[in-house]
Order: structure tokens, then C-alpha cells, then sequence
């Protein structure tokens, strides 16, 4: 019987698990994707107190903290939760564990274009991560769907590799910080900006050919590259909060109050599963939201004690939900 679990092995669920270490709280943190997309992120340089790390490895500091203060940490990957009374049963594909109370840290995946044969060219021209496949384009032509800080940051990390870069605007500017729009502006004509621009179908047979845009450029719909990234946002993933009953809110991320408890007692979130500061997601936002998430937790406990299933409280009712 665990004091808390921890579903999700990214800052989020990283920091709570540090916190909940800290807090001598008996803590399992379940992931099955280690460092969610902080480790695909390539180089960090706006963590505090780091000047510059790699995102894998900032993750792999997060976690040996953790560890070292008695939180066990698998790689397990959750399956269902049930609940019995107030006591939580989390299955996963190596067994199953209980605890008193839980944290959802999951995140969110990359959101995809929704077009014809993306997904039977994933991984064969279309890509969701840079800093996986940007060096297998090498002195070669990509295209990267997108306008946000993150499009931007990959840009200038696949203009180590690539030869020329296609970022498709659909808006008419870009929203990113300042100094990554000005290390991007520094590579000059290797990027060119499509602004009020989609890419409308992804055409190819064993791997991509071209892509059609909404309109034409160079006097041509069809814009050929050898890849397509796409950074469009992500979707949060709350399908296992929700089959606890857990509540969203008007964007379909989990609700919560200003101390990440959701309306289900003993349930908490952190991290890109929640819309707390909207859309400004950063490692800094979400270890600060599992360190918060953690405390509840822990404030949790010294109510409930051991016997969880004597102890359960109604449904809180969420006031602010962000």
C-alpha cells in the first residue's frame, strides 16, 4: 500500500515525486514514457540555475533526486484505475499496486494535422519531434507546419542539419520569445516563411513526396521535401483521470483549484494536463505545479492516515477552475 502514486514520469510527475520523497510519503511514479517531451526537447537553456542541459538529461537529474530520497520509480505503463471506497487500484502491464491517493502528471501528445496518409507516413517523411528526426535530414529540405515558441525552437535546432527549412504559418505572424525569433532570423534565406498558409494533403507511397499547400508558392501548390515535422500544439491526456470520474474543464484539460485537487478527493493533477497558466507550458510551470500537487497530497494524508477506505470525502467542488 503505497501513500501515493504518481502517474506520469515527466517534470511534473518528477517534482511531485522529489516533494512527496521530501514529505516521507511512501511514493511509486508509474511512466511509460520517461521524461515525457522535456527528454525529446533537445537543449534547455531557460531552466533556472542551468544554464544549458539536455532535456533527456535534466529529466534523468529530476528523477536520481527523487530516487534518492526512498521514491521508487517504473516504467510501467497504466492500464486502468478502480477505485473502493477511497482506496485507488492502479492496473499496469506488470501488475498492480494501491495507493491512498494520486497524481495525474501524464501531459499531452503532439497533435496531429488530421489529413490523409499522415499517419501511414509517420515515421517515413512525417515527424512530431526535431530533436528524434531532424538529423536523419541532413543536408536535405523539411517542412515544418506550426507558428508557436515551439516550432521556432526546433527550427533553429534542425538548421544544425538540414539545408533548408519550409515553416507553414497558418496565422499571419509568429508567437514565440523574442531571442528564439532572433537565433532564427540569424540563419537567413536557409528558412522561408509561408505566412496564411496550410498544408492541405500529404502525398506519397513508401515514404512522403511533396506536399499541397492552400496556396500557391512559387507560382506551385505543391511544395517538395524530404520531411514534414509537425509542431501544432498537444492534446492533453486525460482519459484515465476521466474514468474516475475526474472533471475537465472548457478546454478538456483536468480541472483543478489552486492546489491541484481535482473534484474527486485524493485525486491530483500537474503538469500539461492541466490549463493552470494556459497555454505558457514549461518545465519550470509544471515541476512548480507537481511540487504544489505533491503538498496537497501530503496534506491529504495527514486527514486520512492508514485507513483510507474509512475516511472518503464527497466530491469537491472546484471554485476556480483555470
Amino acid at each position: 500500500m503505497h501513500d501515493l502514486i504518481i502517474i506520469g514520469s515527466g517534470a511534473a510527475g518528477l517534482s511531485a515525486g522529489l516533494y512527496a520523497g521530501r514529505y516521507r510519503l511512501k511514493t511509486l511514479i508509474l511512466g511509460g514514457s520517461f521524461g515525457g517531451e522535456t527528454a525529446l526537447a533537445g537543449k534547455i537553456e531557460n531552466y533556472p540555475g542551468v544554464k544549458a542541459i539536455d532535456g533527456f538529461d535534466l529529466m534523468v537529474l529530476m528523477k536520481e533526486q527523487a530516487m534518492e530520497l526512498g521514491v521508487e520509480v517504473r516504467d510501467d505503463h497504466v492500464e486502468s484505475i478502480s477505485r473502493e471506497s477511497h482506496c485507488f487500484s492502479v492496473k499496469t502491464n506488470a501488475g498492480s499496486f494501491e495507493s491512498a491517493s494520486l497524481i495525474f502528471a501524464l501531459g499531452a501528445e503532439r497533435r496531429r494535422l488530421g489529413l490523409p496518409h499522415e499517419k501511414e507516413l509517420t515515421g517515413k517523411g512525417v515527424h512530431y519531434c526535431i530533436t528524434c528526426d531532424g538529423p536523419l535530414y541532413r543536408g536535405k529540405a523539411i517542412a515544418l507546419v506550426g507558428g508557436g515558441d515551439a516550432s521556432i525552437k526546433g527550427i533553429n535546432l534542425a538548421a544544425e542539419y538540414v539545408d533548408k527549412i519550409y515553416l507553414i504559418v497558418r496565422g499571419k505572424e509568429l508567437n514565440a520569445e523574442p531571442i528564439n525569433l532572433d537565433q532564427m532570423k540569424k540563419l537567413g534565406d536557409k528558412v522561408e516563411i509561408l505566412f496564411e498558409t496550410s498544408a492541405e494533403t500529404i502525398v506519397g507511397g513508401e515514404k512522403l513526396e511533396k506536399i499541397t499547400l492552400s496556396k500557391e508558392y512559387n507560382s506551385s501548390r505543391d511544395l517538395i521535401v524530404d520531411g514534414l515535422f509537425v509542431e501544432i500544439g498537444a492534446v492533453p491526456n486525460v482519459g484515465l483521470a476521466q474514468s474516475l470520474g475526474v472533471s475537465l474543464d472548457r478546454y478538456g484539460y483536468v480541472a483543478t483549484d489552486d492546489m491541484m485537487r481535482t473534484n474527486v478527493d485524493g485525486v491530483f493533477a500537474a503538469g500539461d494536463i492541466v490549463n493552470h497558466f494556459g497555454k505558457f507550458k514549461q518545465d519550470i510551470v509544471a515541476a512548480a505545479l507537481g511540487a504544489v500537487a505533491a503538498t496537497s497530497a501530503y496534506e491529504h494524508s495527514k486527514i486520512h492516515g492508514d485507513l483510507c477506505e474509512h475516511h472518503a470525502a464527497p466530491p469537491l467542488s472546484i471554485k476556480k477552475i483555470v
